[in-house]
């Protein structure tokens, strides 16, 4: 394996300006971006746009630059050269006086590895380089602020020091520890405590920010102790856990890292269960979680930035530049709107939470969209994300025909919060759900060949596609997932979700070794699918809804025909659709349909994959590259904006965005 040295100083930089960047992408608390194209021209925030303001300086030959952060007195920013975003990594290129610098965020894990991936602890490296081969006196400073441990900045923190294996770690968390104790979409934790932890020596205090950052930037130094005035609200001179180090480069690159941690005590609330973080419920501390951090420090920045240069070099041979760089930024933040953890008798679950759109958990319309990464990445995950949905249809309180929506508010998935014993059709989403979770099933069972997950709930699964089989050809007047739309009956593209489903439940039959149940569904769905194109049809394109002439909408639940080579439509249904849409795209995107001019990004992508031609997908994909460089909100990626003003609609940070990674999925690309 190449040094991370090595690594670092082949780094490519990308050329796409993200929306915001991600430093800390975890989970749906432990998340911190910066929503700006230099670091140094605002705080981080959260991806709510929370202040959790990280704080970085570095003082060269007794000069002192600012490289993160907003303005300081008298500290000039850092010659910024380029910050990138990898699938696991983002690094900051500058230059402070006569030395060359970077500085990486490193999110621990592979996806390979949920364990790995539920990791608390981020490695922040920094690298220093003389430009011209002389000794220089580098000293870096790094604080984090106690807002990363609050909802509120009203609230109080406490803070602490622990030893472990040698060094001196801090931390800070709320004062009134209510774990778990709220619900919502707009929050933050305010429980478990926060860990700053040097890996490579140097100084730590936690005390008022002002005081702190000014000692160093004018001195080159930390106060002498710690600030013990505790507890305190975070806005009461808005304490920091601060770190700083010495070193000498001449002309040789040094390197020196810290870890920044989370420890949240428990997780999430499984149908009243408390459900402690992956490490935890394996037996390993905190003290271990810390030590074996910081003994693998330069191996996880390695194994990142190695990572990050083979995901890029593979996106970009088989889909081009503008795509690597779309699906970048969409991997770190997808995997970061979800929740890993184990249930008391260790099976792997997967909560997603719906950032920006309720606070919902474990949503089946945002699983479905998001599956695409997990299907070409990890089918494990997806089966993760789906065990706590099936255990939930399973039990006796669920009493209707067709799958739930959602599991509760996140962080408690105990079941839906709303409906009730007034639980309808109408407040529900009949179709879209049990059409999800039968196509679902049937990819991850192509992929993973776990038949025995299938036959567990194979009955559920069978109730399902029977509903289908009665309501889903010609849907009712009901909700689809593009909700904010509205009800809509004879919805032409879930008509299509419905029919692809029956016969993805048949693909489950037949590798269950029922055959006559596989043929019998195969022959419905097609019989179906050549009623939809009657229904549908309006000469060169297909109906938004069946009884609507003159309509139009994006059909991206047919993808699943072409990905699961189910044969359902020909090719010339493809090829119609394809054509209308590109006399429709407007300058950042192609409209959802003709009712309004938004659109959602994963369906975009999944209606690229829908074309023919590598010239066609590229020209219905093109507008979003456009798009992503353009939008005037600097924001965690939206999946819901317009198409003429480039401007969010609504929803952020949400992980509907693995949506597109399903060009990985067809057999043809």
């Amino acid at each position: 394996m190449l040094g991370a040295f090595a690594l670092m100083a082949a780094y490519q930089q990308t050329s796409f300006r993200p929306p915001a960047i991600p430093l800390i992408a975890h989970d749906p608390y432990f998340s911190v971006w910066s929503f700006n194209d230099r670091l140094t021209d605002d705080w981080t925030k959260h991806w709510t746009g929370k202040n959790q303001a990280l704080c970085g300086m570095i003082r060269v030959d007794g000069r002192t630059y600012r490289w993160i952060s907003r303005g300081l007195d008298g500290v000039p920013t850092v010659a910024e050269q380029a910050v990138s975003v990898g699938f696991r990594t983002t690094v900051a290129s500058f230059v402070a006086g006569p030395v060359s610098c970077r500085v990486v965020f490193v999110d621990p894990g592979q996806i390979s590895d949920p364990a790995s991936l539920a990791w608390p602890i981020s490695t922040v490296a920094f690298e220093a380089r003389s430009k011209d081969e002389k000794e220089h006196t580098v000293e870096w400073y790094f604080d984090v602020s106690g807002e990363i441990a609050v909802d509120r900045d009203d609230q109080e923190v406490t803070w602490s020091r622990l030893r472990v294996g040698g060094r001196d770690a801090l931390s800070i968390g709320c004062d009134d520890q209510k774990v778990l104790g709220k619900t919502g979409d707009d929050l933050r934790i305010d429980w478990g405590r926060a860990y700053l932890v040097p890996f490579d020596g140097g100084q730590t205090v936690v005390g008022p920010s002002e005081t702190t950052r000014s000692a160093f930037a004018k001195e080159g130094r930390l106060p002498i102790s710690d600030d013990l005035r505790q507890p305190r609200s975070v806005d009461d001179d808005w304490p920091v856990m601060a770190w700083s180090a010495t070193i000498h480069v001449a002309p040789e690159a040094k390197l020196l890292s810290v870890g920044l941690g989370y420890d949240d005590l428990f997780s999430i609330q499984y149908f009243f269960r408390d459900l402690q973080p992956i490490w935890r419920s394996q037996g390993i501390g905190l003290a271990e979680v810390i030590q074996q951090s910081a003994d693998h420090a330069k191996e996880s920045l390695a194994q990142g930035l190695l990572l990050d240069r083979a995901a890029t070099e593979s996106l970009t041979g088989r889909f081009g530049p503008e795509y690597a760089d779309l699906a970048t930024i969409a991997f770190r933040q997808c995997l970061a709107a979800h929740k890993i953890v184990r249930d008391i008798d260790g099976t792997l679950l997967m909560f997603p939470k719906e950032n920006f759109s309720n606070g919902c958990i474990s949503t089946v319309d945002v699983i479905y969209p998001a599956c695409p990464i997990f299907l070409a990445y990890n089918p494990a995950l997806l089966k993760a994300n789906m065990e706590p949905v099936m255990e939930y249809a399973s039990m006796p309180r669920w009493k209707w025909p067709f799958a739930p929506h959602d599991l509760g508010t996140y962080p408690k998935a105990n079941g839906q919060v709303y409906g009730g014993a007034e639980l309808t059709e109408q407040n529900q989403m009949p179709v879209e759900e049990s059409g999800n979770m039968l196509i679902m099933a049937a990819a991850y069972l192509e992929k993973s060949n776990d038949k025995a997950w299938i036959q567990k709930y194979w009955g559920k699964f069978t109730q399902w596609a029977e509903y289908l089989k009665q309501y889903g050809v010609d849907p009712g007047n009901q909700l689809c997932t593009d909700d904010f739309a509205g009800h809509l009956a004879h919805n032409a593209n879930l008509s299509v979700k419905a029919i692809v489903a029956m016969a993805c439940y048949g693909r489950m039959a037949q590798a269950l070794g029922q055959k006559e149940v596989a043929e019998q569904w195969t022959r419905l769905a097609k019989g179906f699918a050549n009623e939809w194109m009657k229904m549908a049809d309006d000469g060169d394109h297909y109906r938004l809804a069946f009884d609507k002439p003159g309509t139009w909408s994006q059909k991206y639940n047919l993808v699943w025909d072409k990905v699961m080579n189910l044969g359902l439509f020909p090719k010339d249904v493809y090829d119609k659709e394809v054509a209308w849409y590109l006399k429709h795209q407007n300058d950042f995107g192609l409209p959802l349909d003709n009712r309004a001019t938004y659109t959602k990004l994963d369906w975009t992508v999944w209606t690229a994959c829908l074309a023919s031609s590598r010239s066609d997908f590229e020209a219905i994909m093109a507008p979003l590259y456009k798009w992503m460089n353009a939008t005037p909100d600097r924001i965690p990626l939206t999946d819901w904006f317009d198409t003429k003003t480039a401007k969010c609609v609504g929803f952020r940070a949400r992980s509907v965005v693995g949506g597109i990674f399903m060009p990985l999925l067809l057999r043809h690309d």
